[in-house]
C-alpha cells in the first residue's frame, strides 16, 4: 500500500538528486589545492532515466510490444571531468562550482516548498477542510 502520491515520491527523487550534487560539489570544493583532483559531477540524464523507468512501468497488451528495460547501473552515476585548470593537473573550477553550489541550492528550497505544500494539503484534508 502506498502512504503518499508520485508527487511525493518524485519530490523525494529530486531531494536525493540535490543531495548528490551537493555532496559532489562539496568535494570538489574541499579539494580545490589537491594535486591532480578531477572535479565530480553528478549525471542528471541517468537521474532521469531512473525516475523514468521507476515511474513508467510498461504494459503489454500484445507479447510482440517491447518492454521497457533499466539501462546500465541503478547506482547514481558521478562522472569526472577531465581538463585541468592550472598546472598541478586540477581541475576544479571554483566560479563553476560556486554558481552550481547556488543553482543547486534554489532547485532544493524549491523541492522543499513543494513539498510542504503537499504535506500542507494533507493536512488540511486530515483536519476537514480547516
Amino acid at each position: 500500500m502506498k502512504l503518499f502520491s508520485n508527487t511525493v515520491s518524485l519530490l523525494e527523487q529530486g531531494l536525493n538528486y540535490s543531495s548528490l550534487k551537493s555532496k559532489a560539489i562539496s568535494q570538489n570544493i574541499a579539494n580545490v589545492d589537491t594535486p591532480n583532483y578531477k572535479a565530480k559531477n553528478v549525471s542528471f540524464k541517468s537521474e532521469l532515466d531512473q525516475a523514468a523507468q521507476i515511474n513508467n512501468q510498461s504494459f503489454k497488451t500484445d507479447s510482440r510490444h517491447f518492454e521497457f528495460k533499466k539501462t546500465g547501473s541503478s547506482a547514481i552515476q558521478v562522472t569526472s571531468n577531465s581538463r585541468n585548470y592550472n598546472s598541478t593537473g586540477n581541475s576544479v573550477d571554483m566560479d563553476s562550482e560556486m554558481s552550481d553550489l547556488a543553482t543547486n541550492q534554489i532547485y532544493y528550497n524549491a523541492l522543499i516548498e513543494r513539498l510542504n505544500g503537499n504535506f500542507q494539503t494533507l493536512k488540511s484534508v486530515i483536519q476537514g477542510g480547516k
